[in-house]
């Protein structure tokens, strides 16, 4: 008797099918890199970009231009609420939540815009079925 154990199997069910995908016509433009399939795709990074430039801007213009206040008007550095300096509560307790916020309202404005751009690429019919 050998104290070796029998080799492994691999056991494997029957090959799977795929479900066939039943893909859009805006979707099937888009991967075939036609030029409609372009022009969504740019729509969409056109949209992406926007937001972003705009979320961006409510940051600087926020939390960007509190440095040149403090600066402009050099009393707010002394100005305290309670203990604490006011530009220690506005740079490093304030800023926190705003960022979170903004961050949620990139993200719920980003997954809208993907959720209008794939209903736009649902709706697009095949020149041969309009």
């Amino acid at each position: 008797m050998s104290d070796q154990p029998p080799p492994r199997v691999r056991v494997t069910g029957p090959p799977r099918r795929r479900a066939d995908v039943v893909r859009s016509a805006g979707t099937r433009e888009i991967d075939a890199e036609t030029a409609l399939g372009e022009v969504f795709m740019r729509s969409l990074l056109r949209e992406q970009l926007v937001l972003a430039l705009r979320v961006l801007a409510a940051l600087a213009l926020t939390v960007g231009l509190l440095p040149v206040a403090f600066h402009l008007l050099p009393g707010l550095g002394e100005v305290r609420i309670g203990p604490v300096p006011l530009a220690w509560l506005l740079l490093g307790v304030l800023t926190y939540p705003w960022l979170v916020v903004l961050g949620w309202v990139y993200i719920r404005r980003a997954e809208s815009n993907e959720r209008d751009f794939a209903d736009l690429v649902g709706t697009v019919l095949p020149e041969d079925e309009a």
